[in-house]
């Protein structure tokens, strides 16, 4: 017979083709969560928001949950949806954020929030030392919060970033808000800043030499203004001359010379920064009242209490008073006007910080192996880790270098 010879089932399949397997399905690797939070700022001068939604994006990809407070980016014009598309969880709940492995904000956390804070969190924020208490490290202290002062986190070339980008957008803003308050219908002079053909422009008048004087300076150059600086450490003048790239008017800071280029002043900023505590008066109410009228003062050192005897403290609502016929214009934390920028620029430099500390799997590790970052924190757990703060309030303080070498 010519048909085809059937074989036996079996001996078309092997075993264990023909029995059935058991389903299988690809799973991920595991990866250690954290969870950030980003509260809304309570401060009336706060604007800005730490972490921006395209930052948002590159974390979550990293492996962070994100816990936004709705709102928290509205005066940065970042919207809710901005957030949630790039990844973030909306919590309507501002307690629920508070209560994140790693917290971050622009503006220190007030007493109430410190006491929503969970025991072993880390703080990333700034620390505001002319405003700091006793009752704010003690309360950091007894919930073991490791904190990190963001204006005093370094690069790796020994620079302090936050506070350097600040500074540049002060030093910008200063000159374009000098530009508007010349202007009539401001109350000033009626000048244009740079002068045209024929017509001299306006005499800019600078006090300090450190980055936010030299972005004015640079702005006040490039807008055709006389400029002025003023500066006791003769080195920061010399840095700022090579910066700029041109010479420039520069002096010492004395009295008698400072009064009389004052007196024929169209524009004059205060950019004095303290290391510690007030900044120094330069600046008497005589000196002042010799001043032309509509002329112009800005305190950028308002911040810490101001470089000229007049200052007074002003909000954006009532941004300037008059006082000698010169109109003051003194409202604190400048880079928060343009909080959109701002929110951008720290954001930058955050988020890279962030990525680390999750690539590393150890806040212990990633410390001791980056000075920049180390120098940043002020408290670990239960002990003060910065020696002017232990000073201050005259608590123990524990070098943060042998703290990490005894738990590594």
């Amino acid at each position: 017979m010519g048909g085809s010879i059937k074989l036996p089932y079996s001996e078309f399949f092997t075993k264990g083709q023909f029995e059935t397997l058991p389903e299988t399905l690809a799973v991920q690797e595991r990866r250690t969560t954290l969870v950030l939070g980003i509260p809304k700022e309570v401060t009336m001068v706060e604007n800005r928001v730490a972490i921006v939604p395209n930052s948002v994006r590159v974390l979550v990809a990293s492996g962070f949950r994100v816990l936004l407070e709705s709102g928290a980016g509205d005066k940065s014009n970042f919207s809710d949806h901005a957030y949630s598309e790039a990844g973030a969880e909306i919590c309507h709940d501002k307690k629920t954020v508070f209560q994140a492995n790693i917290l971050v904000k622009v503006a220190p956390p007030t007493l109430e929030e410190l006491d929503w804070m969970a025991m072993d969190q880390v703080l990333i924020s700034p620390l505001h030392l002319p405003i700091i208490n006793e009752n704010y490290i003690e309360k950091l202290l007894s919930k073991r919060i490791t904190a990190f002062a963001m204006e005093y986190l370094q690069s790796s070339d020994g620079s302090f970033p936050i506070v350097r980008i600040m500074s540049e957008i002060a030093g910008i803003s200063v000159m374009l808000t000098a530009g508007e308050l010349l202007k009539s219908h401001s109350g000033g002079r009626g000048l244009l800043l740079g002068g045209i053909s024929g017509v001299p422009p306006a005499k800019v008048v600078i006090l300090g030499a450190g980055v936010v004087a030299e972005y004015a300076v640079k702005t006040a150059l490039g807008l055709g203004c006389s400029v002025r600086i003023f500066d006791n450490d003769i080195s920061k003048i010399m840095r700022l001359q090579t910066n700029v790239g041109r010479h420039l008017h520069t002096s010492a800071i004395n009295p008698v010379y400072l009064a009389h280029q004052l007196t024929s002043a169209d524009v004059v900023i205060g950019a004095i920064h303290s290391k510690h505590g007030r900044a120094p008066i330069l600046v008497t109410e005589e000196m002042v009242s010799r001043m032309k009228e509509g002329s112009i003062l800005i305190d950028v050192s308002i911040d810490q209490g101001g470089c000229f005897e007049t200052s007074e403290i002003t909000t954006l609502e009532s941004p300037t008073f008059i006082k000698h016929g010169v109109i003051h214009y003194c409202v604190p934390n400048i880079p928060s006007q343009v909080s959109r920028t701002a929110s951008n620029a720290i954001s930058n430099i955050i988020t890279p910080l962030l990525v680390k500390i999750m690539e590393s799997h150890n806040m212990e590790n990633l410390m001791a192996t980056h000075d920049g970052i180390r120098n940043g924190c002020y408290t670990y757990k239960a002990c003060l880790t910065n020696e002017y703060l232990s000073r201050r309030f005259g608590k123990k303080y524990t070098n943060l270098s042998l703290l990490l070498t005894s738990v590594i």
